[in-house]
């Protein structure tokens, strides 16, 4: 049964478990509503949770787990002879996922009857041509290893559907009839109710740690993989950047220092833009803008946010990047090509004003009117009150928008892509191309590439880098803001 049609069961019979509940406890209290311990709804949401969660929960870990178990058995039952010297056991797992998602394809188009797709062999059957005919593009000829593990994958798929769609229901049942029985008068339906929300939210808190230890334990081994490949020092010190997918092997060179370089010096020149305009564009509207023109100005300022950077990048690679060559850098002899560390920062600036200056503004809005009223009383300007009381008492929430624009100008891609060019190399030069931590992730995890290679594995190196760099920007953050918090505490 299809995941969406065991959502639809469940949410039909919670909300029928619902009525249900809430029927039962007013039975028993004999329809008076006042010798009921909760509400009636309580006795309702009751029912309804103890059928839905548990299905919920079974479902998710059903669904997670069962490709790692399908993914598992099948990749023991191949013979080590459909594994060539060229090929990896996953790469072979890949095509077997292949065709049996071709298989399932060709019988719901009804070019193959479930029999067929059991029981074809190679042997009399082009299955590659075959699933060509429905749309399903396979890279190679389809070998009866291949074939037989695909058919294996596909029964053992259907048959675990099965067991989970009857579980999850067997447990929604179950859970059901168990809040249902226990369901009286007395029953005190508001406390479990609350307490399975705080479990939910608990829950909810806990999955998004979890997906982040799991983001970064995963950047670990794969980063100690490359690391046992290519010496550490050569990575974090190492002035070149030379990866090489020809097979030149050993002769690689992945030095960090020219991808740091470029992400710093981009992202410098963005929030040189980014951080003045920002922060007095937040300055005008919060203190001097009149409302009209502060409920016009803002959502105008808040349109570059929506822009998709794909559009920054085109507007960096035919505007900007040719100004700045041909009336800045060609006329001082700086440089002769569009792209360019200026024309990404430049264009990435522009992109980040809205951060700054939307959350600037809410920050300094929150500020006191009492603080800005006491140094009115005291004889301040406008000016003066600004400078040396809202801006101070702003300053935490000031570093939080910066730090924001911070973390994105250092994770940006396309901007840089077209605007900055792919050269690693380290200089001075503005006007000169470069480019970034960020870009060279996606050039090195793009194409034919082979996973277990250190050209591939310097890819989560350069990932966990980053972690490690906004990292740092996070604590230096927090660090200032309680220095400066303290004289307003």
């Amino acid at each position: 049964m299809p995941v969406i049609w065991i959502l639809t069961l469940i949410l039909v019979f919670s909300i029928i478990g619902f009525f249900l509940g809430r029927a039962r406890a007013m039975t028993s209290a004999g329809g008076d509503m006042r010798s009921l311990h909760s509400l009636p709804s309580y006795y309702g949401y009751n029912s309804a949770l103890f059928l839905a969660v548990p299905s919920l929960i079974l479902l998710g870990l059903w669904l997670i787990l069962q490709p790692i178990y399908i993914e598992s058995r099948i990749s023991s039952l191949l013979p080590e002879t459909a594994i060539s010297e060229d090929t990896t056991r996953s790469l072979v797992m890949s095509d077997v996922r292949r065709v049996a998602e071709g298989l399932d394809v060709a019988v719901d188009q009804g070019a193959m009857t479930a029999d067929e797709a059991r029981n074809i062999r190679t042997e009399f059957v082009d299955v590659r041509e075959r699933l060509g005919s429905v749309g399903v593009a396979l890279g190679s000829e389809v070998d009866a290893p291949i074939l037989n593990a695909a058919q294996q994958y596909r029964e053992l798929s259907s048959t675990m559907n099965i067991v989970m769609t009857v579980l999850v229901l067997a447990l929604g049942a179950a859970g059901l009839t168990f809040s249902y029985v226990r369901t009286d008068k007395d029953f005190r339906a508001r406390n479990v109710v609350e307490s399975v929300i705080k479990g939910l939210l608990i829950l909810a808190s806990t999955i998004a740690i979890l997906t982040t230890v799991g983001i970064v334990f995963s950047m670990l081994f794969e980063t100690r993989n490359f690391f046992t490949q290519y010496n550490w020092v050569e990575f974090f010190f190492g002035t070149v950047w030379d990866p090489s997918f020809s097979g030149r092997g050993g002769l690689s060179e992945f030095g960090l220092i020219p991808l740091l370089w470029g992400t710093l010096y981009i992202s410098f020149i963005a929030l040189s833009v980014a951080v003045p305009i920002g922060l007095f564009a937040a300055i005008y509207m919060s203190e001097y803008a009149s409302p009209r023109m502060r409920s016009f100005a803002k959502p105008v300022i808040e349109v570059l946010a929506g822009i998709p950077t794909i559009v920054y990048g085109l507007f960096a690679l035919i505007t900007v990047g040719p100004f700045l060559r041909d009336f800045i850098a060609e006329p001082m002899g700086l440089g002769s090509s569009s792209s360019s560390v200026m024309t990404a920062g430049l264009v990435m600036g522009i992109m980040l004003i809205p951060f700054v200056s939307s959350l600037s503004d809410d920050i300094i809005n929150a500020v006191p009117q009492a603080m800005r009223d006491g140094s009115f009383g005291l004889g301040a300007t406008h000016s003066e009150t600004i400078r040396q009381v809202v801006i101070p008492a702003a300053l935490p929430g000031i570093v939080g928008a910066i730090l924001l624009a911070t973390s994105r100008a250092i994770g940006e891609t396309m901007i840089v892509v077209l605007g900055a060019g792919a050269a690693a190399k380290l200089d001075l030069n503005p006007f000169e191309a470069m480019t970034t931590v960020t870009v060279k992730i996606v050039s090195q995890l793009t194409g034919d590439t082979d996973f277990s290679s250190p050209e591939t594995l310097v890819a989560f190196a350069l990932g966990l880098t980053l972690f490690v760099m906004t990292l740092g920007l996070n604590v230096l953050a927090l660090y200032i803001v309680r220095k400066y918090r303290e004289q307003y505490e």
